[in-house]
């Protein structure tokens, strides 16, 4: 008999639609629909595709534990015997949705959970412990690589066999130290590898470091009094109503708003557009987040020369750090041809 399997995919791949259905609530279809057809190909006679689970992306953002939970409970009654979410590629919100899927599936249902994505989706980062998620390239055109290999992880997992490692099976790594023996002792091995270093050959270090972005801070403002002082957040500040749809969770774009004038920010005029915080209390007063307020007191005050009349809004919330370093450096260009002398970069 063939192993049962759900899979899970966003609105944009059930064809429903695309950014103007990312609210689209979830539901459960008996069967096979969109990628599902390629991922039934590559599971061939010894796997069945009995449902398939669609979810919008913003939804599952903005109310990730029931949806979660909801989804749990249309999925049970397939008894399933794996769950497969995706290909999401670099797309934030799809492939955190994956992640947060397979974990939920993982740790409730307690069967194989596979997922694919591009190394830096925020997906991985967040969720690479609690399932096996296929290495990917950025966009869809790989979905034809990406589907059968995580058919073929997944038939591995339901069968029980033994996996290699992630770069034989094309697994990101998840961080799990497993004991193995070698025949020769550590300290040969190092001076092999150092060796094959010095000569310029390949060599694979059998433990990875790991690498931190840094950034060297810039000298202190020598004369605050005439200082142009911007604001940029990550807190998802905006004018009412969201104009720009920035993103709940996994932002794929930022807001300049002007705030000539503006010498408060109330409920009535701003609000939030993050979902990984509570936003009571920034709705209430956004400049609990972007301190306008303040900021308009110290240039009466002549502490700061002015506050400039645009500041920049994101949300942090998931957002891949591939769009965070592009948002960064399109800000910075406008705020330097604008004269900015110092930036207040606020978070939640």
């Amino acid at each position: 008999m063939a192993f049962r399997v759900v899979h899970y995919i966003n609105q944009f791949y059930a064809n429903i639609g695309g950014e103007e259905k990312a609210d689209y609530q979830p539901e459960i279809r008996d069967g096979v629909v969109g990628p599902g057809m390629a991922l039934k190909g590559a599971l061939g006679s010894e796997a069945e595709i009995v449902a398939t689970v669609i979810c919008g992306d913003s939804y599952f953002a903005s109310n990730m534990e029931k949806a979660s939970a909801d989804i749990i409970e249309m999925i049970k009654k397939y008894k399933p015997d794996a769950f497969i979410a995706g290909p999401a590629f670099n797309a934030g919100r799809y492939g955190t949705a994956c992640g947060a899927m397979c974990e939920a599936v993982s740790k409730k249902l307690g069967i194989p959970v596979v997922s694919g994505m591009y190394p830096e989706n925020p997906g991985v980062e967040m969720y690479k412990k609690s399932a096996f998620i296929i290495q990917t390239k950025d966009n869809a055109v790989d979905m034809r690589k990406a589907v059968p290999a995580m058919a073929k992880l997944a038939l591995k997992l339901l069968k029980g066999e033994k996996l290699g490692t992630p770069a034989e099976e094309g697994y990101i790594e998840r961080g799990v130290r497993k004991n193995k023996f070698y025949d020769k002792l550590a300290a040969e091995r190092c001076v092999e590898m150092f060796v094959s270093k010095l000569k310029g050959e390949s060599f694979e270090t059998e433990y990875k470091m790991p690498v931190f972005d840094r950034v060297p801070p810039q000298p202190a403002v020598k004369d605050m009094k005439n200082a142009v002082i911007a604001l940029v957040t990550s807190g998802g500040i905006c004018p009412k109503g969201n104009p720009d749809h920035i993103e709940a969770s996994s932002a794929s774009k930022y807001g300049e708003y002007d705030i000539t004038g503006v010498m408060d920010l109330t409920s009535a005029t701003h609000c939030t557009a993050h979902g990984g915080y509570d936003a009571t209390y920034a709705d209430q007063d956004a400049d609990r987040v972007l301190p306008v307020d303040v900021l308009r007191d110290m240039e009466k005050e002549g502490v700061i020369g002015k506050l400039h009349n645009k500041f920049y809004a994101t949300v942090g919330n998931g957002t891949a750090v591939a769009n965070a370093k592009r948002f960064g450096a399109e800000i910075v260009d406008k705020l330097v041809a604008d004269g900015v002398t110092a930036v207040i970069l606020t978070s939640t």
